[in-house]
């Protein structure tokens, strides 16, 4: 790979190649005795793994994928479990939990209410969302500490008392942590956060070097053509900031990469003509980077090293540069590129490119500035062509660990008090939802039918909304407040069916709460893409909604819907979503017939009287229907554990 530019690559770091048997490396004769990690006494769990997929393989009698290979040997109950593509629900058992530190506030007060006396499997607590991204790493570092002193000391405390591992604020970025530390192949983990995927990403495909967005992922263009685009969509052509790392852009050969092209550049005495931040995956990716001379090269070039942790590319990004409403241009090697994801700033331009890209272009300044082919004026006037980068994959001297942030489960869990203030605006202790009343929802409020694109960044946003993460009353304060209403085409503001007044979607969603008035909401296609926020579910439900009606789901959002007893319904027939109106009464009948498979009948009561009847399809199973009847699955774990 040295010797070309390439796109950003999910989850580089070491290679690790998990091959048609991804198990036998870990399996000498079924003797198990190698621990997951360091800080784990469990074995490696391939034994087990592989005596699983024997009885699924004689079961099957048919070759596996290796998806199937890693996702059957983790099966609960093998003999028992039904087996059918596209329609079985799997009971597995995974080998281990992940939360960062924004979600996983949510994720124990749930486990508190669950009354449950420790976790199930190895989990850990990683303290990398609520660093603001400002001056630097150590100043930030710090400050962060003193903002979210009572979030760290609750994670830092109940970690302690369930039995969880904790990961101090500036050990780095989840993702990052579980690749050096508890990846392994065949693992299966379950994480609070949507770039999980990273623990498995141990390869990557290289098409050439682009540039994705603005304002969306899926609009793509190749460096050759990126100032052209840009110029005829009347993008900023400016480049203000250019940002490199990330959970999935941070590993030390990545970095190597951009420090080449670095050194090239001052060769010639050029450093980046904007401001370059740097945000290290972990604190041995920030160690070795120091150690290395990295970080100098950095720091020479124009840059600023931020503290390990996620920083801008989740909105935490304290930025001064341009005011909210100004356009302008970022590059960034993050994750994504959402309206307002890094700076809360609706007219910011993000495009995600590479961090070689990031590095060149950010040297240039401009979308139009090509590397493959563009020539730089050196500080002699002399013109000069950036070289193909260069990079290291391992460092020679090995990875320096650096800083010790970890906390081992606490021994003695009795004596532990978990930290919550009664009187905190960032923490409150959650009150279980009412569970069904076993009659059909009649009437109900439409309080917003939305138009085009609804992520989980639009139900629930992130950057400034993150401290209130173990809020729910709070944070539901954020609620659709970036959807666009198909009434007006306008950004949190709806019509109040009951007092004719058009005011921010929360405020019209708490007026219906107080009087007892049960709404839904309406989308488009692939409902609740992007990020995994559990909030994005819990705040409709907290707020009195009882169904999100739309086109199409993105699979995770539907699943968190059903956890939180929320009808997640479809249009049988997606022109259906035209025939509904703001004022429109909606009706959900035969409710007590719910069952798998089954579409649920639906009746739409215009404001003119007419009433129009509809089908719903839907994807509860049985399991999960009772979650529905329970109020939540929570509610239904929680009635399991007193038995």
């Amino acid at each position: 790979m040295s010797g070309r530019w390439r796109i950003a690559r999910i989850g580089d770091t070491v290679r690790r190649c998990l091959h048609v048997t991804p198990f036998a490396a870990g399996c000498s004769k079924g003797d198990g005795g190698v621990a997951m990690s360091k800080f784990d006494k469990n074995p490696l769990p391939y034994p087990k793994m592989v005596k699983t997929l024997e009885l699924v393989k004689q079961k099957l009698g048919t070759p596996l994928t290796l998806s199937e290979k890693v996702l059957y040997s983790h099966l609960d109950e093998p003999d028992k479990q039904e087996i059918k593509r596209g329609e079985s629900y799997l009971r597995l058992r995974p080998d281990r939990v992940a939360m960062q530190d924004a979600t996983a506030q949510m994720a124990m007060l749930q486990f508190i209410s669950s009354g449950l006396k420790t976790v199930a499997v190895p989990t850990t607590v990683h303290c990398d969302h609520l660093i603001v991204a400002e001056k630097g790493g150590k100043s930030d570092l710090k400050r962060a500490k003193e903002m979210n002193k009572e979030v760290y000391s609750f994670l830092a405390s109940a970690s302690k008392k369930y039995g969880v591992g904790f990961w101090k604020p500036g050990s780095g970025i989840i993702h990052q942590i579980v690749l050096e530390n508890y990846a392994f192949p065949g693992l299966l983990v379950i994480g609070t956060d949507s770039h999980t995927p990273n623990g498995g990403g141990l390869g990557g495909l290289c098409i050439g070097p682009h540039a994705n967005g603005p304002f969306t992922p899926d609009l793509s263009s190749p460096i050759s053509k990126l100032g052209e685009n840009a110029k005829k969509n009347n993008w900023p052509i400016e480049i203000k900031v250019g940002l490199i790392g990330s959970c999935t852009n941070s590993s030390y050969e990545d970095m190597t990469r951009c420090a080449s092209i670095a050194k090239e550049a001052m060769s010639h005495g050029v450093k980046s003509k904007i401001p370059f931040m740097v945000t290290p995956g972990s604190e041995q990716i920030r160690a070795t980077m120091e150690r290395d001379g990295l970080t100098k090269t950095f720091q020479e070039f124009g840059g600023t090293v931020l503290a390990n942790a996620c920083g801008p590319c989740i909105g935490q990004w304290d930025r001064k540069d341009v005011k909210k409403g100004e356009k302008n241009t970022i590059v960034t090697s993050y994750n994504r590129n959402f309206t307002g994801r890094n700076d809360a700033n609706p007219a910011t331009h993000g495009f995600v490119a590479s961090p070689e890209l990031v590095t060149a272009l950010s040297i240039a300044g401009t979308l139009q500035f090509n590397p493959l082919t563009d020539e730089v004026s050196g500080k002699d006037g002399k013109k000069f062509k950036l070289s193909p980068p260069v990079g290291v994959e391992l460092p020679k001297k090995g990875f320096d660990p650096g800083k010790d942030t970890y906390v081992p489960p606490g021994k003695d869990a009795s004596e532990v008090k978990v930290d919550i203030d009664p009187k905190s605006k960032r923490l409150q202790l959650l009150k279980p939802f009412e569970k069904w009343d076993g009659k059909d929802m009649i009437d109900m409020t439409i309080l917003i039918k939305i138009k085009g694109k609804c992520t989980t960044d639009h139900i629930s946003a992130a950057g400034p909304w993150l401290k209130y993460r173990g809020h729910l009353d709070n944070i539901s304060n954020n609620m659709f407040i970036t959807a666009t209403n198909a009434e007006n085409g306008k950004l949190n503001e709806v019509k109040n069916q009951d007092t004719g007044k058009y005011e921010p979607v929360p405020q019209v969603a708490r007026h219906y709460k107080s009087k007892g008035i049960k709404w839904v909401a309406i989308g488009e296609e692939n409902y609740g893409e992007g990020s995994s926020r559990e909030h994005a579910a819990l705040e409709p439900r907290h707020l009195g909604g009882r169904a999100i009606i739309v086109k199409s789901f993105a699979r995770i959002h539907e699943t968190n819907l059903k956890k939180q007893g929320m009808l997640a319904l479809t249009f049988a027939d997606p022109q259906d979503y035209d025939k509904i109106q703001p004022t429109d009464k909606v009706s959900l009948k035969g409710l007590g017939g719910f069952a798998p498979g089954q579409p649920l009948d639906c009746e739409i009561k215009h404001g003119d009287g007419n009433v129009e009847k509809i089908k719903l399809n839907h994807s509860f199973n049985r399991p999960q229907i009772e979650w529905f009847k329970a109020g939540s699955a929570l509610n239904m774990i929680k009635a399991m554990a007193k038995e």
